[in-house]
């Protein structure tokens, strides 16, 4: 079997969740990890494969079939997503949903020029719950569709506050607002604010000195992240934050509810319970990987995303092979 060769950009909780995710996958093989950091100082599960530092990736445009960018969205992805797809397949998992349309045209044009094919925001949400969203309307056209997250942790989010000056740690938690979600499983079909859905809570640790005010007033008026929702900051200990908040758990929710006919209620509901969320986005991610090699094979060039993607091409089996078995 010819492997389709993957390459990771950036070696955190996403990158190892890559690298164990294409172990699961006969069909793949990762040939390089590219960081930012001293390739001597990043430890990958597999001996074989090569650390690199970033500036070496354009050396492997011809052994890398797909790269798996796994940056954070908030300043990352905006310069690598364009940048590596003028050189390669790329897959990433952008997140900052109100400013995707902004980076798909920019990794749109890059990887059209380049003749390659990248798939953006690739994930759970916006990727898995994104898909669902869209087959909700599509069948139940009069109704409303609802989005809750959590209670978990968000990777996009911590990152975010992670980046503001003077914070040295953090985790953010997702919380949905259980009267809300009861009122739309009741079919009810409530008009929600977004600060009516879902709670924010922030666990931070500040470096010695910092301006802890300043810090929670960052977090509370950012835009995009947390602006919207009512957030409660609480800064904590670095023992604190690792006794109490290392595990990766998330979840959550997406719900269409509906009618179809005269006092004819219909919900359907698709849901998400993790133990880890990076293990489970990077597995979206290799998946996908395994799509955009076969895309461009077939000279579907420049941005994509879950919407424009075969659900077929995300699996390793011939189209025979699935019509005979999940069909």
């Amino acid at each position: 079997m010819e492997k389709i060769k993957i390459g990771i950009v950036g070696y955190g909780n996403l990158g190892r969740g890559v690298e164990s995710a294409i172990g699961k996958n006969p069909d793949m093989e990762l040939v390089a990890v590219f960081s930012r950091r001293n390739p001597e100082n990043v430890q990958v599960k597999n001996p074989q494969v090569k650390v690199l530092h970033i500036s070496e990736a354009e050396k492997f445009v011809n052994d890398i079939d797909v790269m798996i960018l796994c940056g954070g969205s908030a300043t990352d992805l905006p310069e690598q997503g364009p940048r590596f797809a003028k050189m390669f397949n790329t897959i990433d998992s952008f997140d900052t949903h109100a400013k995707i349309p902004e980076y798909y045209a920019a990794v749109n044009e890059a990887a059209a020029s380049a003749q390659k094919t990248s798939i953006i925001s690739v994930g759970w949400d916006p990727g898995m719950f994104s898909l669902n969203r869209l087959l909700g309307e599509a069948i139940l056209p009069e109704g409303a569709t609802y989005t809750f997250w959590g209670k978990g942790l968000s990777q996009g989010h911590s990152d975010a506050v992670r980046r503001i000056e003077g914070v040295k740690g953090a985790v953010q938690y997702t919380i949905p607002i259980e009267e809300a979600v009861e009122r739309v499983r009741r079919g009810e079909n409530p008009e929600l604010s977004t600060r009516e859905k879902h709670l924010r809570e922030c666990y931070v640790v500040a470096e010695e000195g910092a301006d802890v005010e300043r810090i929670e007033r960052e977090i509370k008026t950012m835009p995009n992240y947390f602006a919207d929702y009512d957030t409660t900051v609480h800064f904590i200990s670095e023992e604190e934050l690792e006794k109490n908040h290392s595990k990766m758990l998330h979840g959550g929710f997406v719900i269409r509810s509906g009618k179809t006919g005269e006092g004819t209620n219909q919900i359907a509901e698709y849901s998400l319970k993790l133990d880890s969320n990076p293990e489970f986005t990077s597995s979206i991610l290799v998946a996908y990987a395994r799509a955009a090699y076969k895309l461009n094979k077939q000279g579907e060039f420049g941005a994509k995303t879950v919407f424009d993607v075969p659900v077929g091409l995300l699996s390793p089996k011939s189209p025979e092979q699935l019509r005979k078995e999940l069909l």
